[in-house]
């Protein structure tokens, strides 16, 4: 049986919202790239699923071979398949832990990192951690460092605290991309505050559970909004 967060990659089919919003999460990672100036660079991912967004822009990038990258999934199926999708485009600088993205200790000897990807996080905690999250990454960024991450607007829009609380924790706005035709968006943030020490004892976020979630809710409210309406009664007629 596969988990839910298989099943939940099963969604990037061609035009669809996941998929889209790929696109532009894989333009803000290319155009950070584009931008830092030449030397090593390091990269994290939190839960990075199978790594489908840094990966196939590495894979073509001319800075493929400065990027180091910890990608950290807790789902061993979508461990492996970054694994053998890094395997695959000859990148030799990716490692693929598979442990809790959550917890800052997972991060030990990969930061500070140029580079953080906090995509499909913010939708499945509670707002506290998102909050908690993008206070304590100027401990996992090193000076000058991008953050690119994501969540959907669906009400109500938490998006416009979230880039208050990046602002509020020294880092500014580089862009802010809402996905056409769906309620997701993308962000990228740098660090302007200097960075501050690590510390691996912080718990970052926790997944809620299934239902519970900011995303999960929303779905749910979409789907009564959207269901048919129920049959007619027995002997009448509706026109």
């Amino acid at each position: 049986m596969t988990s839910e967060w298989t099943d939940w990659h099963r969604q990037y089919e061609p035009g669809s919202p996941l998929t889209k919003r790929l696109e532009v999460v894989r333009a803000l990672i290319r155009e950070e790239l584009d931008r830092r100036p030449p030397g090593r660079l390091r990269a994290i991912s939190m839960c990075a699923g199978d790594g489908r967004d840094l990966l196939e822009v590495l894979a073509t990038h001319p800075r493929r071979s400065d990027v180091t990258a910890r990608l950290v999934e807790l789902d061993a199926e979508l461990a492996e398949g970054a694994r053998a999708r890094a395997t695959r485009r000859g990148l030799t600088g990716i490692e693929v832990v598979e442990g809790d993205a959550g917890l800052a200790q997972t991060y030990d000897g990969a930061v500070p990192a140029d580079l953080l990807l906090v995509c499909g996080v913010y939708g499945n905690v509670s707002d506290s951690d998102i909050r908690a999250t993008i206070s304590h990454l100027p401990e996992l960024a090193a000076r000058g460092a991008c953050v690119v991450w994501t969540r959907g607007r669906f009400e109500p829009d938490l998006t416009p605290a979230i880039r208050t609380w990046f602002w509020e924790s020294g880092f500014e706005e580089i862009g802010f991309v809402p996905v056409p035709e769906s309620t997701m968006s993308a962000g990228a943030n740098r660090l302007v505050a200097p960075p501050r020490p690590f510390d691996p004892s912080v718990r970052l976020f926790q997944f809620l559970p299934a239902g519970e979630r900011p995303a999960d809710r929303a779905r749910a409210r979409a789907r009564s909004v959207f269901a048919p309406l129920p049959p007619a009664a027995s002997g009448g007629s509706r026109r």
